[in-house]
């Protein structure tokens, strides 16, 4: 029949098709399985780790490390204290050095400035001594009459020394005059000192044989000191007994 010949040859034996694969080796599938084992193995791993620290399993780890740090921060702080502390000692130790060496410096000065004062002055006795002791008729005389600017605009110091003769044995009683000549708003002014607002208790004179004298005066601080006479005036007598100028411009 034909009907039987077609399904024959349809689902029959000969009709079977045959393919022929190449077959892998047990021990690389073995391999390809064991690294893939390993893959997943490490990803779990991970996924785990990091849910550990999403949980807030590893905050130990992190309160060490924070302890850690403020220890450090508290040590750095207290340092910092230490060396504030002794940079404010050698500091106050230099401003002590400083102010020291300052005033030394001022002793010094003075103690020179005094020891030249002190040679003027045995020089100048030695020559009266050796003149005879001056003159007679005139026996007060001034000597080393000195003015310089002060400090302070319009002030200004004096020194002198006046001498009486061996010849005159009494005390001399009297007192200094200054006659001091200024230009004020280019006008010339002449200030006789002591003033009215002056004490004359520091203009006073009384001496035997010498008196060394120093004082200061004050001017308007705008004004020009030009010209300072010295005067020595005595008690009881008439016009000056001895005068001397000393010219500063």
């Amino acid at each position: 029949m034909i009907w039987r010949r077609s399904l024959k040859r349809r689902f029959g034996i000969a009709n079977q098709r045959v393919a022929i694969r190449t077959q892998m080796p047990w021990h690389w599938r073995a391999a390809i399985f064991a690294g893939a084992g390993t893959l997943l193995a490490v990803v779990a791993w991970l996924m785990y780790d990091f849910g550990l620290s999403l949980g807030g399993f590893h905050s130990e780890r992190a309160a060490v490390a924070e302890a850690r740090l403020s220890d450090e921060v508290k040590r750095l702080a207290e340092e910092n204290v230490a060396l504030r502390g002794q940079l404010a000692t050698v500091e106050q130790q230099m401003q002590i050095e400083t102010s020291t060496k300052g005033d030394l410096t001022g002793q010094l000065k003075a103690l020179s400035d005094e020891n030249a004062l002190l040679k003027e002055d045995l020089a100048f006795f030695q020559t009266l001594m050796t003149s005879g002791g001056g003159d007679a008729v005139n026996s007060v005389t001034i000597n080393r009459f000195r003015v310089r600017p002060d400090a302070i605009p319009g002030e200004y110091r004096y020194q002198l020394l006046v001498v009486q003769s061996r010849t005159r044995s009494k005390e001399f009683q009297g007192r200094l005059q200054l006659v001091v000549d200024v230009m004020r708003d280019g006008e010339p002014q002449v200030l006789v000192l002591p003033g009215v607002q002056d004490k004359p208790d520091s203009y006073n004179l009384s001496f035997k044989f010498y008196q060394r004298v120093e004082g200061g005066f004050q001017v308007p601080a705008e004004a020009k000191v030009t010209r300072v006479q010295v005067r020595v005036l005595e008690n009881g007598v008439d016009g000056p007994r001895s005068s001397q100028s000393v010219n500063l411009s």
